[in-house]
Formats: C-alpha cells, structure tokens, sequence
C-alpha cells in the first residue's frame, strides 16, 4: 500500500484520521500520502443571489480555497513529525464533491487506501457517523479505514478478521488481505458470528480446517473463534475490544458484517459501539 488518500474536511476527526495514516506509516511501507479537501461551488450560486441577496464573487471563491490550501500545508507541518521519515505528503484542493473527488483521486493517484474519520462537518449532531462516510465507502475502488473520533493510535498488534469460514473462495479478496498482512507480522484473529449456535461443541479450528479459508491464511497463523450472537455488528466489535485488537477488518460477504455496515440503517451503531479502526476490503 505505497498511497494513503485522506479526505479533510477540517473537522476533528477527519484530522484523527490523518494522524492515524501518518502514524501507520512507520509500520507499513507507504511513501505519500495525500491530504484532499473538496470544495465544491454550484454554478448558481456566482449566478443567483443567496435568499440574503447577497452574490457569491469569484474573489470570495478563490480567498476560500486559498484558506483551505493554507490549512492543509498548517496540517502537513504538523504530520511531518509523525510520519515515517521519506513519506511524501502532499495536499490537493478538488473543486468538486466529495464522492467524486475522492474517486477521481484514488483513481488518478493510484491510491491503495483512503482512510476517513467516522464523522465530519458534514454529520448532523444527532448522528454518530458521517452519510459522507457511508456513499464513499460504497463508491470508493479501494479498501476504506474508518477511523473512530474517539481512537488514540496504537501500533497495531492485533487484528480481528471478521467472515464467514464457509464461501471464502468467491468472496475474500485474498490478494488485498495478503497485501496487509504481508507487510507486517500480526496476531491474527479470525471471527465468525454463530448466531444459531451451530457450532457450539466444535472447535473453531477444526471447523476452519474443513474450508478453503484455512489454507488460504495458514501461512499466518491464524487463530479461529466462533461468537454467539444475534447482533453480528455488536457481536465482532464487542470481540476486538475484549481482545484489546487494533484493527477490524471486515471481508465482504452478502450477508457479512461488510455489507451491514454499509446501510444507514445500521451506521449509527457501528460509530457506537467501535472504538478501533475499521477496514473495508473490496
């Protein structure tokens, strides 16, 4: 993973999320990581008056974005201090949405990660995570790092790997799982949520034993776990805390703990109830 692209939109933890990439970079091999805020002007308003009757001018436009420009060079100073010494960080100003931007940018760039904080200037306050947060991780090419408000880094040690041990071939994207672990050497955790109880007088191991995912992360020496509980999110987020893991990684599956955490439905609870980072294969 050689480009981190981190979407600032000034906020607190937008910038949490930026010192985590910055701070991730002495235990990975990145070499830059791109500071992006958007900014994006509607035609209308340089065109039509606001209800105030007052008219936006180009000059106002172009002292915003050279705000913004200084505010990411003041934020680059500060990551300066944290990152791995030859990390690159550069900044982009995009005069576009969001979710665009952070396409074309991941795109452009080749980034390999784009890490946002769990909420911005964006989220209303009655909501615990951002909608911005949601639209880019379904849109976004790339895995995306959600990372809470309320996280303080840690070198990550330990990783929980939350799927299902049964349909792994079609659905674990062993080349980007094997790109993460490859780099550095974690205690790895897999978890599967049991609701039904299946499983109960098995061995986790032994079952994994029995499917393809075994072989496909025996190089890492994985240890398994099955959880009862009917809430999956709850159920593998309660787990990292009790094992003091620093990252959960979520594979996507049709009915996984990937794809719940995409609806909006259930995006308030996740901001609740994780308090690590959480990666999003595709």
């Amino acid at each position: 993973m050689r480009t981190y692209l981190v979407p600032i939109d000034f906020s607190e933890t937008s910038v949490r999320a930026a010192e985590f990439a910055a701070a991730l970079s002495n235990q990975t091999d990145v070499s830059r990581i791109i500071l992006m805020n958007a900014y994006y002007v509607s035609p209308y308003e340089t065109m039509l008056p606001n209800p105030d009757m007052v008219l936006l001018r180009e000059e106002e436009i172009e002292e915003n974005a050279a705000e913004r420009i200084t505010k990411l060079k003041e934020l680059r100073s500060r990551l300066h201090k944290q990152v791995r010494e030859g990390v690159e960080i550069s900044v982009h100003l995009n005069r576009s949405h969001l979710l665009r931007a952070v396409v074309e940018n991941v795109i452009a760039e080749k980034a390999d990660v784009v890490f946002m904080g769990s909420r911005g200037n964006s989220s209303s306050d009655n909501t615990q995570i951002g909608s911005h947060v949601i639209k880019v991780s379904k849109a976004s090419p790339v895995p995306v790092v959600v990372v809470p408000a309320c996280f303080k880094f840690h070198d990550i040690k330990r990783v929980v790997v939350a799927c299902d041990f049964n349909k792994v071939k079609e659905t674990v994207p062993l080349e980007a799982l094997k790109k993460l672990l490859d780099r550095k050497k974690y205690e790895l955790l897999i978890v599967n949520v049991d609701a039904e109880a299946r499983h109960r007088n098995k061995d986790a191991e032994q079952v994994a034993q029995e499917t393809a995912l075994h072989g496909m992360l025996a190089q890492y020496h994985p240890h398994y776990h099955f959880i009862n509980d009917t809430n999956v999110i709850d159920g593998i987020l309660h787990f990292a805390v009790e094992h003091d893991a620093q990252m959960v990684i979520a594979l996507p599956h049709k009915y996984s703990f990937f794809q719940s955490i995409l609806h909006d439905s259930v995006s308030q609870r996740l901001a609740q109830a994780s308090r690590v980072p959480v990666l999003l294969l595709k």
